[in-house]
This record gives C-alpha cells, sequence and structure tokens, in this order.
C-alpha cells in the first residue's frame, strides 16, 4: 500500500509541475475553434488543451493534438511551446511505460528552458525528468534532477512547489535506505503545507513521512498516520481513508496490539471492497488473519490469509504473496500443520528468489542503460572535438595569406590531435569489451548459482525432506527392537543433518542474509558460520561499512571475493585462524579488505602460474570492481591479502 501512496505522490508532482495547461473543457468547443484560428502561438496552446481535454477518456487522441502542438511550435521556433507539448506528451509516455523515449524528451525540454532563462520552467522541467527516473528505479539520478528543481523552486519563492519536490524527494532517499535525509525533508514539506493550506498535499505528505518513521519509531509513524486520516476523513478521500487505516493497523501489529489493529483493518477492508481494491483487500484480509491468530481463534485467520492468497494469487503479486504465505506458514504451525507449515514457507523462497532474480535483472539492465548513456555522451563529445578542430583548419585554410607556414603547423597539429583521438577511441573501445566481458561472466556465474542454489533447495531438499516424513510415519507402525529403534533414529537424526548441509550450502551459493539485510551481516554471518564448523577460527571485523554506498552487484562481488580468499584458506594454507577486516573511508571513498591466516604461506610466484581457478577468479572481480591487490606471503609464516577498491 506504501508503493501505491507513492505513486500518488509523484503523479501529483508530475501534474503540478506541467507547464501551465489549461483545464479541460468541452471538447467540441475547442475543436470548433480551431478552423477559425490561424497558425501561431494561440493555436498552440489550443492543441494543447485540446489535448488535455482527451487525455483521460481518449489518450491516443490526446497523443495526436499534442504532436500537432510540438510540431507547430517548432515551425514557429516557439520555445515554450515545445516545452509546454513535451511536458504534456510525455506524461502519456509515462502511463504507457515508454519511459526511455520520455527521458529522452525531458533532457530535451531541461535544455531548452535553460535557453528561457524562466527559473520556474526550469525547475518544472527538472522535477518532470527526476520522475521517469523515479519510475525506473534510477533513484541516484532522479535525486539529482530533484535536486537542481528545489534549488530553482527556492529561487522562485514559490513555496508550494518547494514542498512538493520535498515530499518527492523523500519518497527517494526512502527507496535509498537513507531514511535521516528522508525525514529531514519530510519534516520540510509537512512544515511548508500547514502554512500552506493545503490540506490534500498535506495529508500525502504525512503518510509518506510516517512511512519514514514505520521502521524505528512507531510513535512517530503513528501520529503522522491519525494526522493524515483524519485530514481525509474531513476531505472524504476514500482511498488516502483506506491507506491510512492499513498503515496504522499495521503499527499496532507490529506492537502486538489486537485489540487495536482489529478495526483498523475491517474498515480498510470495507472500503477496498467498496472501492474495487484487490491489493488492499488482500493486505486487510492478511491483518484480519493476525488478529485472529493472536486471538487463537485459528479456523478464522486461516480463512481470512486464504482469502488474500487467492487475491495476491489470481493478481501475480509477488510481494504480497510472499507475506502471505509466511502468515499461512504461521496459522500452519499454530494448528500442528508442520507439513503444509514448511509447504508454504518453500513456496515463499520460491517467490522470494524470482523477486530477488528479477531485482537483480531490473539493477543490471539499468547499469547497462546507464553505461551505453555515457558511452553515447562520450561519442557526442568526441564528434563536438571533431568538428571544432574541423572548424579551425576550414578557418585558417581560408585565411590563406596568413602564408604556407602557418598552414603546414595547423596540419600538423591536426594531424597529432586525431591521432591522440583515435588512440583514446581505441583504448575506450578495449576497456568497454573487457568490462562487458567480465561483467557477462560474472552475472552467469551468479545466474548459474542461483538455479543450483534452488535445485537443491526445492529438488533435493523436498526429497529428504519427504524421506524424512515418511520413515517417521513409518516409525510409528513398525516393532522394533530396541537396538533397531536407536539405529532407527540414529538414522533420521543423520537425515536430519543431511537436510541442514544441503541447505547450508544453498545458503552460501546465493546468500538471502546479503539482499535483506547488507553486507556487512552477510559477511559477518558467513565467518560466524565457518567459526562454528571448527574447520578454521576467523575473526570478523568491519570499520564504517554500513556508511559506504554499495549496489547490489559491488555488495555481491565483494561478498564473493571474501567467500573465495577464505576457502583458499580453508583448502590449501593448513591454518588455524584467520582475519577477515573491512575499513571504510568516507573522505578517500575506498573499501580495504585485508583476509590474513597463521598458515603455511606460499611462494608468490606459484600465483602467476596458469590453472588457479580461484586466484583467477579473485583477481577478475577485483578488475571488475578497479580495484588493487597486494598479497604479502612467506613459507611458513602465513598469508596477508590486502585488496583496495573505489567505492
Amino acid at each position: 500500500m506504501k508503493k501505491r501512496l507513492v505513486i500518488q505522490v509523484i503523479c501529483q508532482v508530475m501534474i503540478g509541475f506541467c507547464a501551465n495547461a489549461q483545464p479541460a473543457t468541452n471538447i467540441d468547443s475547442l475543436l470548433r475553434l480551431l478552423p477559425l484560428q490561424g497558425n501561431d502561438t494561440v493555436k498552440v496552446q489550443l492543441y494543447i488543451d485540446i489535448g488535455d481535454a482527451y487525455e483521460l477518456n481518449s489518450p491516443d487522441d490526446a497523443a495526436y493534438y499534442y504532436r500537432l502542438a510540438g510540431r507547430l511550435s517548432e515551425q514557429l521556433n516557439y520555445t515554450r511551446g515545445t516545452i509546454k507539448y513535451i511536458n504534456s506528451y510525455t506524461g502519456l509516455l509515462n502511463q504507457k511505460a515508454q519511459f526511455d523515449s520520455s527521458l529522452l524528451l525531458n533532457k530535451q525540454s531541461v535544455v531548452l528552458a535553460g535557453q528561457l532563462n524562466d527559473k520556474l520552467i526550469l525547475a518544472k522541467c527538472y522535477a518532470n525528468t527526476g520522475n521517469v527516473y523515479q519510475y525506473t528505479s534510477d533513484y541516484e539520478n532522479a535525486l539529482l534532477q530533484y535536486e537542481m528543481a528545489k534549488r530553482y523552486f527556492e529561487e522562485t519563492g514559490d513555496s508550494r512547489l518547494v514542498a512538493r519536490i520535498c515530499d518527492a524527494m523523500q519518497n527517494t532517499y526512502r527507496e535509498l535506505n537513507q531514511l535521516e535525509k528522508a525525514m529531514q525533508l519530510g519534516v520540510e514539506a509537512v512544515t511548508i503545507l500547514r502554512n500552506e493550506n493545503e490540506p490534500f498535499s498535506l495529508g500525502l505528505a504525512l503518510v509518506n513521512l510516517g512511512n519514514n518513521f514505520s521502521q524505528e519509531e512507531s510513535d512517530s509513524a503513528l501520529k503522522y498516520y491519525k494526522e493524515a486520516l483524519a485530514i481525509f476523513e474531513k476531505l472524504d478521500f476514500t482511498r488516502g481513508i483506506m491507506a491510512c487505516l492499513i498503515d496504522i493497523g499495521n503499527v499496532y501489529l507490529h506492537r502486538y496490539d489486537a485489540d487495536n489493529m482489529k478495526p483498523c483493518y475491517e474498515k480498510a477492508l470495507a472500503l477496498a471492497q467498496q472501492l474495487q481494491e484487490p491489493e488492499s483487500e488482500a493486505i486487510a484480509s492478511r491483518g484480519l488473519s493476525h488478529y485472529f491468530l493472536y486471538k487463537k481463534n485459528y479456523a478464522q485467520a486461516k480463512d481470512y490469509i486464504l482469502k488474500a492468497l487467492a487475491i495476491s494469487d489470481s493478481l501475480s503479486l509477488k510481494y504480497e504473496h510472499v507475506k502471505n504465505l509466511k502468515s499461512l506458514s504461521a496459522v500452519l504451525y499454530a494448528v500442528q500443520d508442520i507439513v503444509g507449515a514448511e509447504q508454504a514457507l518453500d513456496s515463499a523462497g520460491i517467490f522470494e528468489n524470482e523477486i530477488n532474480n528479477e531485482q537483480v535483472q531490473q539493477r543490471t539492465l539499468m547499469l547497462a542503460k546507464r553505461f551505453e548513456g555515457e558511452k553515447k555522451d562520450a561519442q557526442i563529445q568526441l564528434q563536438q572535438v571533431r568538428l571544432k578542430q574541423q572548424s579551425t583548419l576550414n578557418y585558417f585554410l581560408a585565411a590563406g595569406a596568413a602564408g604556407l607556414l602557418i598552414i603546414s603547423l595547423l596540419g600538423y597539429r591536426n594531424y597529432r590531435s586525431r591521432q591522440k583521438l583515435q588512440q583514446a577511441k581505441i583504448e575506450e573501445l578495449e576497456t568497454e569489451k573487457q568490462l562487458t566481458a567480465t561483467e557477462a561472466v560474472l552475472r552467469g556465474e551468479e545466474q548459474e548459482r542461483s538455479r543450483l542454489a534452488k535445485d537443491l533447495h526445492d529438488g533435493l531438499g523436498g526429497m529428504l525432506s519427504g524421506i524424512k516424513y515418511s520413515l517417521s510415519n513409518m516409525k510409528e507402525n513398525l516393532i522394533m527392537t530396541p537396538d533397531n529403534a536407536q539405529a532407527f533414529n540414529r538414522s533420521l537424526d543423520m537425515l536430519d543433518s543431511s537436510i541442514r548441509e544441503m541447505r547450508r550450502v544453498a545458503h552460501n551459493m546465493m546468500p538471502e542474509i546479503l539482499v535483506k539485510y547488507g553486507l556487512d551481516k552477510a559477511l559477518k554471518e558467513f565467518c560466524a558460520e565457518i567459526d562454528r564448523s571448527a574447520v578454521l577460527q576467523v575473526s570478523y571485523h568491519s570499520v564504517k561499512l554500513n556508511e559506504a554506498n554499495l549496489d547490489h552487484i559491488t555488495a555481491l562481488t565483494i561478498y564473493r571475493i571474501i567467500q573465495e580468499l577464505i576457502n583458499n584458506v580453508i583448502k590449501h594454507a593448513a591454518a588455524k585462524n584467520a582475519l577477515v577486516q573491512l575499513d571504510y573511508s568516507e573522505a578517500e571513498k575506498l573499501l580495504v579488505i585485508t583476509v590474513e591466516d597463521d598458515g603455511k604461506g606460499m611462494d608468490l610466484a606459484a600465483l602467476a602460474q596458469p590453472g588457479g581457478i580461484g586466484w583467477s577468479s579473485i583477481n577478475n572481480r577485483v578488475d571488475f570492481l578497479k580495484g588493487k591487490t597486494d598479497v604479502k606471503s612467506a613459507i611458513g609464516n602465513g598469508t596477508s591479502v590486502l585488496i583496495t577498491l573505489p567505492v
């Protein structure tokens, strides 16, 4: 539900930042004016107004008139008209998820607005561009655009637009898990809107601010949600009321306050059914299931969670489906249906893997697009340099009176410059080729690990669990001697150990804790697990690692580097103790990784020999992250590996 309100706020920002569009009026009356109007700036605005009137019920017709406005503006060299066309037309492109085209046009509008020297229009164009990045989950670029918009809105003195951009930015910072900054911007937005008498915008900002506090400060979150609820009730905004009731119910749910959560979820469920909002209906039904679970009314709890599951399954709502499956598992555990509960958890795990894979693929695609964009920008800059050089050469050739000596010198200079540019292009292409190959290998390796982990967990894990279940049932119907019974129980214990070992291997191949809690906790758990196994005593330390802004690909690559280094220690070093330390420097933007052991050491010349797959894998990953590796070792004196990564 929080995601839906975030989208509503972005849509509101988009509408508020469009360039002075007129309210839609009667379409027929607007169409009758067209033949009477000459090809001038007034006709451009008339096309925009007709598009606005069509937009709600006939988007294709709206797009047609917006394009007419764009063509006429281009013929008239009417820059403001071109910006109006872009702002209106890209709204339709965003609705159709055609974000690449929308982004290209919005970037063009920023350039055009800069030529007008109109700070308000420029701020709106930056904000609309930021919205497109927000839709595509490119939150870093979205913030860059929003910061520029906020700066110009503040310079124009329009406090309402400052509040709206602050509201949009708090959602973006929350997506980046920078809650302190998100809270700061949310408080700024709410403070401004309280003084501007804009209750609807204030209510949305309060909900978003409550979302920022919901994870750590439930009292503050509850206060903001209740204030927003009172505003929406006064405005008779049913969807807002429903959203607030669910959010308030969730706060009470995490406080285990069953009596207070029940009326919230009941009212939200009724409103969701009235509004025909199945996703909200599923969330409210899950909340009521938890209420009846707390009250030990397991039949009612199961009935509500099955209703929620049916909705999330029919609509392919994967995030909600995972939550519903976990809630079903809790209900089944409560009624002692252990097999059913385990099956529900296994199904939830499958969907979580799918979600994680989709997120990784989305992030990879976004990085690829960004890389391609940077590549195109570099090519454009190179072309601009070439054109500038050619123009300079032509100018001096036209001024032949300057003499053959000057012409010769300029020709030689131009030749040398071209050589340098061509060499730079060759080096750039080689670098691009290496990065692409390395990224493809690493992505393929992680996909294979994920597939194998899934096969182990779902295939072998399911078979072992089934065998254990069958043996347990068989035991009840067999008459055995005490010795045989002891042997039978020992076999069951060995089967349990096999299941745990299989799950440990699957976890190491694709660690869920890395996705959920970040690199620091994932490495701490990995080292602790090695330590518990008694194979190697591993000491783990980290300094300011949580302050490093690591994307998923970088974090996963660092995890694999340390995993491979520790595996090498276990296999080859004959060591008793090992140290893993990560030290992040905010000032230098560097992450220093140290892995040391007290093993037998090695001859460093052996690292250069072919055939060392593990060390080659480590080097490839370090090169991919543009890092440096320093290895120190001597026979009998252990080994120390120091890796420095720019982050």
